[in-house]
């Protein structure tokens, strides 16, 4: 502290930097950061050895538990792959015992689509939502296969909305004109011919070399024919 001439005293202690505040604070505080440093040093160390040695094996071991459960299903042999047959398991049994690795997720696909094709269309939605694989094709199916599951149950608005979804989800020449068609014909059923007319329009611009398309024009004229006759 000095004097100015006018006899005032005048501040000449310099205020500290940002950096010797941060350097104070962790002086102050080092035993309490190397304990924070330590315990997320460990949680990382934890997460690793948890996919290393108990995460990945165990996936693993789900893949080949449901091999002869997938080949069941190739052959349409539904109740067995659920259920198993006494020596390997079913889809039912898999997510039980591995639910929560990739191939326990993709149990619960296995298992929508069979209730799918079975009828049972509440417990399809209800595991087919529970799908949160990292394939975005099958990702795709599980949303497109939960429109057609409400859309069975007569529910026209919900089906649209996981059309829709299904369509965003991953744009390519096999799933997106096909739920787009879904939805052309849902909107008709619900005899809102301009909005079908125009998706099948979308289908026969964007995707002229699907499946799709190959009988389009048949779906457009009856369509504007309806909304002609309506």
């Amino acid at each position: 502290m000095a004097e100015d001439k006018k006899g005032q005293n005048v501040n000449t202690e310099k205020e500290p930097s940002t950096f010797s505040k941060m350097e104070s604070f962790v002086n102050k505080n080092q035993k309490i950061l190397s304990w924070v440093l330590i315990g997320i040093t460990a949680v990382i160390l934890i997460i690793f050895l948890y996919n290393r040695f108990v995460s990945k094996p165990k996936n693993e071991e789900a893949a080949a538990s449901m091999f002869m459960a997938e080949q069941y299903y190739l052959i349409d042999s539904f109740n067995l792959a659920l259920n198993g047959d006494g020596a390997d398991l079913g889809f039912l049994d898999i997510v039980d015992q591995y639910g929560s690795t990739p191939t326990g997720k993709l149990a619960n696909y296995y298992i929508g689509m069979i209730y799918l094709r079975q009828g049972n269309y509440e417990d399809a939605i209800t595991h087919l939502k529970k799908y949160n694989g990292k394939d975005n094709i099958i990702a795709t199916m599980a949303l497109g296969s939960i429109g057609d599951a409400y859309l069975e149950l007569g529910d026209n608005e919900l089906a649209l909305k996981y059309y829709s979804k299904a369509i965003k989800n991953s744009d390519n020449n096999f799933t997106t004109p096909m739920y787009i068609h879904r939805s052309a014909m849902t909107y008709e059923m619900m005899d809102n011919y301009k909005e079908a007319i125009r998706l099948y329009k979308e289908i026969q611009e964007k995707y002229p070399r699907s499946i799709e398309a190959r009988d389009i024009d048949k779906y457009i004229a009856r369509a504007e024919t309806a909304l002609k006759n309506k």
